[in-house]
């Protein structure tokens, strides 16, 4: 690959860290025992989950605005150096969160995770620009890849610190520890973004306008109004609204539902793990596919394993040793390693082939918005079903319909030849 595109590869390594650590792992426990101390569990619980929607929100009502903004010339890059200043910059202020300060550390992170999510609608828009039509795939899984082997290493600093500082009849994780993990993300995130802002430039882009502002808001109006005429691509972001909304449930859901059938935490903690470390050969592998099969084929069969991951999370229960649950899980857990990085991949090359270059960042902030409404509809739908039904298993079961619906919708979409 060529410098421009490894420069673009290179902040997948930079973001993912965020995601592993501050959004997953060790910001979820840290504000419930520091931040959050001395509130209820529950309502701790209540505003984190919060904070997630808001920031979710946040980007729901901006990133098609933005979007239209970074199509004028030079402003997709200084869009993006903008939320990703906002963003380390957050990630870094975390590092004072004091214990009780739980407004503070609210705050705090949503500002983090907009950042984050807005860096993403002019990251994602950028495919256009670094590499050839021919070749989005690959670039594209390879970005995926290397951003799941790279988190791993913050990762694992942080857990090495977490382990270190640990002290007897304290929390799950020390304070301090945490603390300095948010400034090690903070770190790793503004090195490896160094790349993308010297060696990515916007190539393809719309006249600029006599009023911007006006003329955005006009443009945005309009690409809504000719919906027709982006047929296919309109088509495939229904499609992938549902099947990535079955994909993002599956993983967010995982570690509750392992939880609910008896497995340990180390268990689970090794199961993130190997599936960040499985992942990275794997999303290679999907690019290299594209040599031989059609996109839309291969995307088709990434929906199909997942309907077998959930067919199978569905029977898990019934397994009858604690021991052949743990197998069965590990099974799923390789079998999720071995797509998410492909189907998350080659659907972003897929809709940067289906969309105008010149207005690519204008419609990857709708590609962004179908993916947040999709982490909110899933896992309502697993919960509102468990709830109902009495067991978490026929909640996992219910994923399936955003499958099928997924593969339906995507069956209708003409591929670009």
């Amino acid at each position: 690959m060529n410098r421009t595109e490894r420069s673009w590869i290179t902040y997948d390594v930079a973001n993912s860290a965020f995601v592993l650590v501050v959004v997953t792992a060790i910001m979820p426990i840290f504000f419930k025992e520091v931040a959050g101390h001395g509130i209820p569990s529950a309502t701790s619980t209540a505003w984190w989950g919060y904070a997630n929607s808001f920031s979710s929100a946040i980007l729901v009502v901006l990133a098609p605005i933005m979007g239209t903004f970074a199509d004028y010339p030079g402003w997709k890059k200084r869009l993006f150096a903008i939320f990703l200043l906002l963003g380390v910059s957050a990630t870094a202020l975390l590092y004072f969160v004091e214990e009780g300060a739980w407004l503070y550390c609210l705050v705090v992170f949503v500002l983090a995770k907009s950042g984050w999510a807005g860096t993403n609608v002019f990251y994602d828009s950028f495919i256009t620009d670094i590499t050839e039509e021919s070749r989005m795939d690959k670039v594209s899984t390879a970005g995926y890849a290397w951003g799941y082997i790279g988190s791993v290493i913050p990762f694992m600093a942080v857990i090495g610190l977490i382990t270190a500082m640990k002290s007897p009849g304290g929390g799950s994780i020390p304070a301090d520890a945490a603390r300095i993990g948010f400034i090690i993300v903070a770190s790793w995130w503004l090195l490896f973004s160094l790349p993308l802002l010297r060696n990515v430039r916007q190539v393809y882009s719309i006249a600029p306008a006599h009023n911007p502002v006006k003329d955005a808001f006009a443009r945005l109006f309009v690409t809504l109004g000719h919906v027709k005429s982006h047929r296919e691509a309109f088509l495939f972001l229904l499609a992938y609204f549902f099947f990535i909304d079955g994909v993002d449930t599956v993983i967010t859901m995982a570690v509750a539902y392992g939880v609910d059938i008896g497995l340990s935490s180390s268990t689970l903690i090794l199961a993130i793990l190997a599936i960040q470390v499985v992942a990275f050969p794997c999303a290679i592998f999907w690019g290299w596919l594209t040599d031989r099969f059609r996109v839309k084929l291969l995307l088709q069969a990434g929906i199909a394993i997942y309907s077998v991951i959930t067919l199978l999370a569905f029977l898990l229960p019934t397994f009858p040793t604690l021991q052949a649950k743990t197998a069965m899980f590990w099974l799923l857990s390789l079998l999720v390693a071995s797509t998410m990085g492909g189907i998350q991949a080659l659907s972003r090359s897929f809709f940067g082939r289906l969309v105008p270059p010149e207005q690519s960042a204008e419609f990857f902030g709708f590609y962004n918005i179908s993916g947040k409404f999709a982490t909110i509809t899933g896992p309502f739908l697993v919960g509102i079903t468990g709830q109902m039904t009495g067991h978490s298993r026929y909640g996992v079961l219910s994923i399936l319909i955003l499958f099928l619906a997924g593969a339906l919708i995507l069956s209708r979409v003409r591929e670009h030849p």
